[in-house]
């Protein structure tokens, strides 16, 4: 029976199994809030990106340009040339979704802007992670294959790095949006249960950033089960 497993079963995939379910969950939870809040209009009737526009120009950000990125909830800040990129949906939107997302994008310009201590650790291993996200799976399967422990840790070691990363992402997405949520309320751009709806997107938006760290975290276990399964 022993022997079973390694040609046709490998049991570290099942630490994989409770990331992938929640992930499931995620995506439909966000996929479900979006779709109901993009159909309920504002009672003020702005457009994310006039919201934005606004929300921007209070924080003194005149120089953001706000553009268009053609993709489905494709929305983001990008620090590196300072722009804000909104989806169709959401530039021209009318709808809660539309005015939640558009705030909470603005609120990592407005972390940016204040050198927000997470955004900017996230930023600077940026780089590194884009590389070890990719390296570390082909130098840890190398490892095992050659049976060269060395390049197996170093994989994971690398692999860890991604793993800070979706850590460090956290704090970061939920800042943004307690601040768009914020200043939703506040600025009188939403209305009451308006900003309980826009919080439903965010919180389920916020869901997938989770699942994806409970993966990098159960991607990273399973790791270190299979290279001590091989010594």
């Amino acid at each position: 029976m022993h022997g079973f497993f390694p040609y046709y079963f490998d049991p570290t995939y099942l630490i994989l199994v409770p990331a992938l379910i929640i992930s499931f969950w995620a995506q439909t939870k966000v996929s479900s809030a979006y779709d109901k809040y993009s159909r309920v209009r504002t009672m003020n009737g702005y457009t994310g990106e006039q919201i934005a526009r606004m929300i921007l120009n209070d924080a003194g950000l005149y120089d953001i340009p706000i553009e268009v990125v053609n993709s489905r909830l494709g929305d983001h800040y990008d620090p590196k040339n300072r722009v804000l990129r909104l989806s169709p949906d959401v530039y021209s939107g009318t709808t809660i979704a539309a005015a939640g997302i558009a705030a909470h994008e603005v609120g990592h310009a407005i972390q940016h802007k204040e050198s927000y201590g997470p955004l900017a650790f996230r930023n600077s291993i940026y780089p590194v992670v884009n590389i070890s996200s990719t390296f570390s799976w082909v130098l840890f399967i190398a490892g095992l294959i050659l049976a060269i422990k060395p390049l197996v840790y170093f994989g994971i070691i690398l692999f860890s790095a991604v793993v800070l990363f979706q850590l460090v992402t956290l704090p970061v997405e939920f800042n943004a949006s307690n601040r768009a949520l914020k200043i939703l309320n506040t600025r009188r751009i939403l209305y009451g249960d308006e900003v309980k709806g826009a919080e439903k997107v965010l919180d389920a938006a916020a869901m997938t950033y989770v699942a994806a760290t409970l993966m990098a975290v159960s991607q990273l276990i399973r790791l270190i089960a299979l290279s001590r399964r091989n010594d």
